[in-house]
């Protein structure tokens, strides 16, 4: 250590002032939008205006300081990130609250990690009642120590060591009062501070294993500088940060022996950060006290088992360092909130799997889906049921006429009430765009505000006008997204293109048509298409077939990428859908780092679902090995598969057959005579005349006479038609579930449900007729959550 060393300070709560930060908020756009979306209220409205007087409570000024501190640090190095202090500071060092920056500024954790620390401690700090605090000014520690000791007052604590002659006492109010008039009788100035609790004393233990707990959770970078704790008056240990910090709470706040010892390193500069009120504490040391050259100040170590226990690490890291909130905020970290009866392992809660920014975005209590099934599988019923426990779903609005999808959205709104979350499929249409814009319009004349878009290669004029009309200036002057978009992919390309701003050909053809406003056109150039992406891996339905392993990492790394290109000032969220059955699976995609699960299969085997009784009835017996792929009947000719039941049913092998018929042949006409009997007569129990008929028929009711008059002049077209025809039919009767005809039910699933069904063997759930969409969720969630506590319990050695 050189003679002429420097520590920078960071001072805490006492500090605040309305108004604060005012020069600063303009300056730093990006921390304070991260700041109010982790807080969940305007910082800045509260440190500048303070409208309901909350600025001095406990729970709002610590997170208030934190962030104006961060402000000040930034402005007075704007060329510095934390962990890269500048070269001539030689340590760090906060007081109270103020540690906190001073560990931010030593790289240990990110600025967003941080203010999650410092809001749940603000929080605990400011639930526990009963206590107070006053400071005792002009006699020294040592006196006001003897002082309690002579009058009887056994039960209060110093709490703070600030100066020579200024000390905080802490405890219980009525016996804290009293030590008050006996000091004001003997002329020694003491006054009571506007505080809730005798903090920084043995009365706030208990909040040291709540906080403990939730430390567990994070994993703390190496400091980049040495940093003085204020439980200690010596520098951190690196491998003692979460203990230090929970220990903090109850300990008292060494901090003229902190000052001591940094003389005793050759610290002649002391520079604190946005404020004065160290700087006149450090005046008084420096006048008064001799430096300190390394002398332990604890005759016992200052870390007892049990809190050591409670903030080991648990499954995740904390927060990356100094990454942007769309980075920090959402790791998918569990909270840990507990112990188990042995007090040895962290327990962790399904209510913080998944991303915290995520569950905020839509007002959820879990990072849990139920995604859209075609043709209202994903019915009516079940979008309210889900809306009322709290959970997002979205009415399986493939294959339903506009009408149809009107009916069932105007019934869902009615029923839910304005808090309670609900979502809309918008199915792309590739041979019929009009029809796809025409549930836009519906959906943008009825205020549908959440949608789950499936099936897009690109992105269409309709789903970049759904999302641009959401789009307004908030009261911050922020952009808002009010149209969510959940985008689910299986291909890079496409989750690439959801990623990036609506194309710029598409926003100019809606601006020439008049279909978006110039303002909305230039907004589009600020967000992405979807800041909700879910991968779906091999899934019931429409499916690449992909692997939920291989496909998530890469993707998510592309996530990373597009946010850092495009500087977008809210998160992309990646979710994962596709073989999420059990817990294990659930456990494992969080593991993978989605920010959020979907569920599809396990919901259609349930009572709120659109399928029929009996086709539930067959769903609840199928296992892992009970599916295979078919042709999509949607895009029968390019080949596109779907997944579905192949227990006690042909529909699989049969669809398989049509469509190696029509790759085959040219025409109706060209198939043999014996195969087209086997047709008519076995898959269809109609003529391809007759079904030809129908086809018409259906054809002009929905006027779309120009594909009547294609399949006249093109053969193989009508044979795709007709072909087309067994697919709706197989669907339709499932789905009815009128049982004459069972071996050809189309029913789209996936193995996810077989194994649900497994898990659920022998209990009240393996009856469909007793399962429930939203006891499903809570009951997965819950399991995987206790999966991802005994694993980590396994792996620690528990």
């Amino acid at each position: 250590m050189t003679s002429a060393a420097k520590v920078i300070l960071f001072p805490g709560q006492g500090s605040q002032f309305k108004g604060m930060g005012r020069e600063l908020f303009p300056l730093f756009p990006s921390q304070v939008r991260q700041a109010s979306e982790i807080l969940g209220y305007s910082l800045e409205e509260l440190c500048l205006a303070d409208p309901n007087g909350c600025l001095s409570q406990t729970q709002y000024t610590q997170p208030a300081l934190y962030v104006v501190n961060a402000m000040h640090y930034l402005r007075k190095y704007p060329h510095s990130r934390a962990g890269e202090v500048p070269a001539h500071a030689d340590f760090l060092a906060g007081h109270s609250l103020g540690e906190y920056n001073a560990l931010w500024a030593a790289g240990v954790f990110s600025f967003e990690t941080g203010l999650r620390l410092v809001k749940k401690r603000g929080e605990l700090m400011s639930a526990v009642h009963g206590g107070g605090m006053a400071a005792v000014i002009g006699v020294s520690a040592l006196e006001v120590q003897a002082l309690l000791e002579r009058y009887g007052f056994g039960e209060i604590d110093v709490a703070n060591f600030n100066a020579p002659k200024q000390t905080v006492i802490a405890g219980e109010k009525l016996q804290l009062a009293a030590a008050v008039e006996c000091f004001a009788a003997m002329n020694i100035r003491c006054v009571m501070l506007n505080v809730s609790a005798a903090f920084h004393s043995r009365h706030v233990r208990p909040l040291q294993t709540d906080f403990a707990a939730f430390l567990g959770q994070f994993s703390f970078a190496p400091l980049s500088v040495p940093v003085i704790a204020n439980a200690t008056a010596r520098p951190y240990d690196g491998e003692r940060i979460a203990e230090t910090l929970a220990m903090q709470i109850a300990s008292p706040v060494h901090w003229v022996d902190s000052i001591r010892y940094l003389m005793g390193r050759g610290v002649t500069e002391f520079e604190e950060i946005g404020a004065s009120v160290l700087s006149k504490m450090v005046a008084d040391i420096k006048a008064s006290e001799t430096p300190l050259f390394d002398k332990p100040i604890f005759d016992k170590p200052i870390f007892d088992k049990h809190i050591v226990d409670k903030v080991r690490p648990a499954v995740h890291a904390a927060s990356p360092l100094i990454g942007e909130s769309a980075e920090d905020a959402r790791a998918p970290v569990p909270d840990v909130i507990g112990s188990d009866a042995n007090g040895a392992a962290p327990r962790i809660e399904a209510t913080s799997l998944g991303s915290e920014v995520f569950r905020r975005r839509f007002g959820l209590k879990y990072a849990y889906l139920a995604g859209a099934m075609y043709r209202g599988v994903a019915s009516a019923d079940l979008v309210i049921r889900m809306g009322r426990a709290g959970f997002l779903s979205f009415f399986g609005a493939g294959g339903l006429s506009p009408a149809k999808i009107e009916a069932n959205l105007v019934r869902i709104q009615g029923e839910l009430a304005q808090d309670q979350p609900y979502g809309m499929n918008l199915l792309a249409n590739h041979d019929y765009p009009e029809l796809e814009a025409a549930v836009v319009d519906l959906y943008l004349r009825q205020g549908v505000r959440n949608v789950e878009a499936a099936a897009f290669m690109q992105m269409t004029p309709a789903l970049v006008r759904y999302r641009l009309h959401g789009l307004r200036l908030g009261e911050r002057n922020e952009l808002v997204c009010d149209h969510r978009i959940i985008a689910k992919v299986s291909r890079p390309e496409v989750a690439r293109a959801f990623m990036s701003p609506p194309p710029a050909a598409v926003v100019r053809q809606l601006l020439e048509r008049g279909q978006v406003t110039p303002q909305q056109a230039e907004w589009s150039t600020r967000v992405p298409m979807s800041h909700d992406i879910c991968v779906e891996a091999d899934s019931g339905g429409h499916t690449d077939g992909g692997i939920a392993a291989v496909m998530l990492p890469p993707l998510l790394r592309m996530r990373d990428e597009m946010q850092s290109t495009h500087g977008y000032a809210e998160p992309i969220c990646m979710g994962l859908a596709g073989g999420i059955g059990s817990p294990e699976a659930a456990a494992a995609a969080f593991l993978l780092g989605a920010d959020f699960v979907m569920t599809g299969s396990i919901n259609q085997c349930t009572v709120e679902a659109g399928m029929s009784a009996d086709g539930k009835s067959m769903l609840q017996e199928i296992d892992i090995q009970d599916t295979e792929y078919a042709p999509a009947g949607d895009m029968f000719e390019i080949g596109a598969q779907v997944q579905v039941m192949k227990k006690s049913v042909f529909f699989p092998a049969r669809a398989n057959k049509l469509l190696s018929l029509y790759r085959h042949y040219e025409s109706l006409d060209d198939i043999p005579l014996r195969t087209r009997q086997q047709l008519e007569g076995t898959f269809f129990k109609k003529t391809f005349t007759e079904i030809w008929s129908e086809t018409v028929d259906y054809f002009r009711s929905v006027k779309l006479d120009h594909e009547v008059a294609k399949a006249e002049a093109n053969a193989k077209h009508k044979m795709a038609l007709v072909f087309r025809w067994y697919f709706a039919y197989c669907t339709r009767i499932a789905m009815e579930g009128k049982g004459e005809d069972r071996v050809n039910y189309q029913i789209h699933t996936g193995p996810a449900l077989g194994s649900f069904n497994q898990w659920v063997k022998g209990t009240e759930l393996e009856s469909w007729d007793k399962r429930h969409v939203d006891h499903i969720a809570v009951k997965l969630m819950d399991a995987a959550a206790k999966h991802l506590t005994q694993s980590y319990a396994r792996f620690m050695g528990h």
